[in-house]
C-alpha cells in the first residue's frame, strides 16, 4: 500500500544557507553562526581491539566533564569527555582533551589519552533495545536540586512498534566511576500510554544540559534536555526537545516511573493532517545531538547533524552514471520497489514518474533507507526565547523555527574508504551520517563534535570556539 506524501516544507537553497523567518524579532542575545570559530580536531585515544571495547562505528553520544584531567596537563585543556563506543553496544569510556590541530593529515592530529577504559554502564536495564540502538549521554553536576553529580542515559532503538518488547522505559542515571556505575532506572518520559502511542520516537536519543537559571525560570527546574529525530517523519517533521528532571521525582525515582516533562519543540508526525513542520525539513535529515550554548551573555540551542536537500526518498543512493533529473544535479531519486515515499525538493509534492525514471531498471545499490539528493553537515540554530514562550504556553511547540544554519563540511575530512561504511552511508555529495554527538564546555565556550568514520571506521573530534562578539579567535598553534 502506498503511503500519502509526507508534508515537509519549502525548497532548501543548494548552499544550505537557510533563509528562515524567525518566530520572534532578531535581537542581540542570539548567538550567530559567525560567533563560531573552528579550532581544529584531535583523534580518540587508543583502545582495545576486543569487541565491544572499540571505537569502530561509534559516535552516538558524548558529554563534557569539567572535573576530568583538572590541570589540563601540558596541552592546557582541562576537563575530559565521556563517549560511547561501537554502536551495537555503546559502552562508555573517559578520555583527556588535547589541544586541537588544523592539520589535514589524520595521522598528524594529536590523540587523546584514556582516563577510564570502556565499561558497560547500562546496568542491564535496556535488554530489549538491540536493533540499531540509539543512546544519549550527559553529565550534570550537583546543585539546583540535584543531590550529586551524575551521568544521565537515554536508550532506544531504530524501530519501536511493540509495547513491552521494543517499547520500554528509556532513561536512567549512573555515577562517574565507570567500573562501578551504580546505574538506576529505567524510567519513561511521559506516561507509558503516551509511549505505547509512539512518543518514544521523540524522547530517547540525544541528551544535553539546560542552564540551571533558564530551567528554574521556565521549566520548573527541569535542566536536562532530551529528544530524538528519526528520519522519515516517525518522530515528527523536525527535531524534538523536552525538558526533564529525574531528580525531582525521586533519588532515584522508582523503576518504571513516568517522568513529567516540559515540551519545548515538537512538530507534527507524518500522519498528522495539520502538517506542522520545521521549515526546510527533508525526510532524510539526521539530527544526532545538540547543545544549549551560552557565551558572552548570548545563547542558542544548536542541533548538530546531516542536512538533506533536493529530492527525499526511501530507497537507495543514486548510482554512478545515472543521468540526474533536470535542475537537480545532486542526484535523482532511486526508490524502493514499493515506492514507500518520494518527495520533490519542495518537500510536499510527490515525485512523478518522470522524476523517478532515471533510476528505473538500475539494480539496487547500497543500503536501503532514507536518502536525499545531497547531504551537508552543519549546526541548526534555535532561539531560547522561543522555547521559553513554548514553556509558558505563549507559543505552540511546533511554532519555533530555526533562525540559522552553519555549514561545516569545509572542516570535515569526509575520507571514508571502507566498503561497508560506503555501502551503509553513501559517498560523495550523498554521503549521509556525517556527524555524531556534540558536547559543550560552557566555561570555556568550546564545542566538541564527532565526525563519523574520519579515522578509518572511528570518529575524530572537531572543536569550535564560541564567542558572542563574533571575533576571530587565535587558532591553535600547529605542531612541527
Amino acid at each position: 500500500m502506498r503511503m500519502e506524501p509526507l508534508s515537509c516544507s519549502p525548497k532548501i537553497a543548494a548552499a544550505l544557507l537557510l533563509i528562515l523567518v524567525p518566530a520572534l524579532p532578531l535581537h542581540a542575545r542570539r548567538l550567530q553562526p559567525a560567533d563560531f570559530t573552528y579550532w581544529g580536531a584531535f583523534r580518540l585515544p587508543a583502545a582495545t581491539t576486543d569487541h565491544p571495547a572499540v571505537w569502530d562505528w561509534s559516535g552516538q553520544a558524548m558529554t563534557y566533564f569539567p572535573g576530568g584531567d583538572p590541570s589540563g596537563g601540558a596541552d592546557g585543556h582541562p576537563g575530559s569527555l565521556f563517549a560511547t563506543g561501537i554502536d551495537t553496544d555503546n559502552w562508555v569510556c573517559e578520555f583527556t582533551i588535547p589541544a586541537p590541530s588544523l592539520s589535514r593529515d589524520i595521522e598528524a592530529l594529536p590523540a587523546a589519552r584514556l582516563i577510564q577504559p570502556f565499561a558497560d554502564v547500562s546496568g542491564g536495564l535496556f535488554p530489549g533495545y538491540n536493533e540499531q540502538p540509539r543512546v544519549g549521554l550527559e553529565y550534570l553536576p550537583a546543585g539546583a536540586g540535584r543531590p550529586q553529580a551524575r551521568l544521565y542515559l537515554a536508550w532506544g532503538q531504530h524501530f519501536q512498534f511493540d509495547p513491552g518488547v521494543s517499547i520500554l522505559p528509556t532513561h536512567a542515571w549512573c555515577g562517574l566511576d565507570l567500573g562501578n556505575p551504580g546505574t538506576r532506572g529505567p524510567w519513561w518520559v511521559g506516561t507509558q500510554e503516551e509511549n505505547y502511542a509512539g512518543f518514544s520516537y521523540r524522547t530517547n536519543d540525544y541528551l544535553f544540559a539546560i542552564p540551571d537559571a533558564w530551567a528554574g525560570t521556565h521549566a520548573g527546574g527541569r535542566s536536562l534536555a532530551t529528544g530524538r529525530f528519526k528520519d522519515g517523519g516517525l518522530s515528527g517533521l523536525g527535531p524534538n526537545l523536552l525538558a526533564i528532571g529525574p531528580w525531582l521525582e525521586g533519588n532515584p525515582p522508582a523503576a518504571g516511573t513516568e517522568l513529567s516533562y516540559t515540551a519545548l519543540i515538537a512538530y507534527s508526525g507524518f500522519a498528522d493532517p495539520e502538517g506542522h513542520r520545521m521549515k526546510g525539513c527533508n525526510l532524510a535529515d539526521a539530527w544526532t545531538g545538540g547543545a544549549w550554548i551560552t557565551a558572552g551573555g548570548a545563547g542558542a540551542v544548536v542541533f548538530a547533524g546531516t542536512k538533506g536537500s533536493g529530492y527525499s526518498w526511501y530507497g537507495y543512493q543514486t548510482p554512478d552514471g545515472v543521468a540526474p533529473a533536470p535542475l537537480y544535479p545532486e542526484g535523482a531519486p532511486c526508490i524502493y520497489e514499493f515506492e514507500i515515499q518520494c518527495n520533490q525538493p519542495d518537500g510536499v509534492t510527490a515525485c512523478t514518474e518522470a522524476d523517478m525514471a532515471p533510476c528505473r531498471g538500475f539494480p539496487d545499490e547500497g543500503n536501503k533507507g532514507w536518502w536525499a539528493s545531497r547531504f551537508d553537515a552543519g549546526f541548526l540554530f534555535y532561539d531560547p526565547a522561543d522555547l521559553a514562550a513554548v514553556a509558558a504556553g505563549a507559543m505552540e511547540p511546533w511554532e519555533p523555527q530555526p533562525y540559522g544554519f552553519l555549514d561545516i563540511d569545509a572542516h570535515l575530512f569526509l575520507n571514508a574508504t571502507q566498503a561497508d561504511v560506503i555501502m551503509d552511508n553513501g559517498e560523495g555529495g550523498q554521503r549521509k551520517n556525517r556527524l555524531g554527538s556534540p558536547a559543550y564546555d560552557r566555561e570555556r565556550g568550546l564545542l566538541y563534535v564527532q565526525e563519523l568514520f574520519a579515522d578509518e571506521a572511528r570518529p575524530v573530534v572537531h572543536v569550535w570556539k564560541v564567542d558572542a562578539a563574533g571575533s576571530r579567535h587565535a587558532r591553535p598553534v600547529e605542531r612541527p
